[in-house]
């Protein structure tokens, strides 16, 4: 019988007198799961994904949705995410890159999706994340809102809504918040 503990000690040994700092990457369950999680990707047209770091780094990546239909046709949208070592366990953590007037994100970046807080689930994946974000540029939620302004707006006067998505998209003021140009 092998005794991996050996073999492991001996690489790493190896490694320190070449001067190389790891031997083979430590391949976690997490690390495993996304691995396959991206591999089984099924994005539409309108996102794309990228990997800043490299394709070595597959815990942090971003996402960019181009909606298609609805109030922020023709936008782009990158969100930041990054797996937590525990995933699937603990759901990953998902951030947009910019500034967005939507009632389910926030001034900082932060989403409101039920997948990602209370509602996760070992079983989901990436690619339902991803579809979750598509889900609220198509049918934003006034009723489970991060930035109750645009809740309101979209829940009383959707003309409003509407003019002022479009207001923030081109980069200008809302409410006194000023917003990256995206179109």
């Amino acid at each position: 019988m092998i005794n991996l503990i050996k073999v492991k000690e001996k690489q790493k040994e190896a490694c320190e007198n070449t001067g190389s700092k790891s031997p083979i990457q430590e391949q976690t369950a997490s690390k495993l799961r996304v691995h396959r999680d991206i591999s089984e990707l099924t994005l539409p047209s309108i996102c794309t994904i990228d990997f800043p770091n490299g394709k070595d780094d597959l815990m942090n990546f971003e996402v960019t949705i181009k909606p298609d239909e609805g109030y922020y046709t023709e936008g782009a949208f990158p969100f930041i995410f990054q797996i937590p070592i525990l995933y699937p366990h603990d759901a990953p953590k998902v951030k947009s890159k910019i500034k967005v007037y939507h009632p389910n994100i926030d001034y900082d970046g932060n989403v409101c999706l039920n997948i990602l807080r209370e509602d996760w689930k070992p079983v989901l994946n990436i690619n339902a994340v991803i579809y979750g974000l598509i889900h609220l540029f198509t049918e934003p939620n006034h009723e489970d809102p991060l930035n109750h302004e645009a809740a309101d707006e979209l829940r009383d006067n959707t003309k409003t809504f509407e003019s002022n998505v479009r207001s923030a998209m081109w980069g200008e003021s809302v409410h006194g918040l000023s917003y990256d140009r995206i179109l």
